[in-house]
């Protein structure tokens, strides 16, 4: 509960429903509408306070390394996503590869034109 939360930091129950209005905490509410923070809003407000009073950051500032911390996340979730799907397709091509295929399907042979050494010295002089 906001109290309990605000003892345990040492911070003004206002200091944390100017965090919720600012967005910046979004704690659940019972039916009741007592706001409840769970593990996750304690670890937010502990990033939040110590860019407040340890590195002097305001408001509008937190506000943006929340989001860019949050893209962060984001973008790391969908690198390990297409880290594994590559990994994913990789070994099934590999299987392939052992099974007698090749990695790179072709669809045509490759055929390399012959080699004029003459016209190549020529152009040479």
């Amino acid at each position: 509960m906001i109290s309990a939360v605000a003892e345990m930091y040492g911070i003004h129950p206002q200091t944390l429903r100017l965090y919720e209005r600012e967005g910046l905490l979004k704690p659940s509410r019972t039916e009741g509408n007592t706001r409840l923070y769970t593990d996750e809003d304690l670890e937010r407000l502990e990033f939040i306070l110590n860019l407040a009073r340890d590195l002097g950051v305001n408001i509008a500032g937190i506000a943006i390394i929340l989001q860019m911390r949050e893209r962060m996340e984001e973008m790391n979730r969908q690198m390990q996503g297409f880290v594994s799907y590559v990994r994913t397709e990789m070994f099934h091509r590999m299987q392939g590869f052992q099974q007698g295929a090749a990695i790179v399907p072709l669809r045509r042979p490759v055929v390399t034109p012959p080699s004029n050494r003459n016209a190549d010295r020529t152009r040479q002089k």
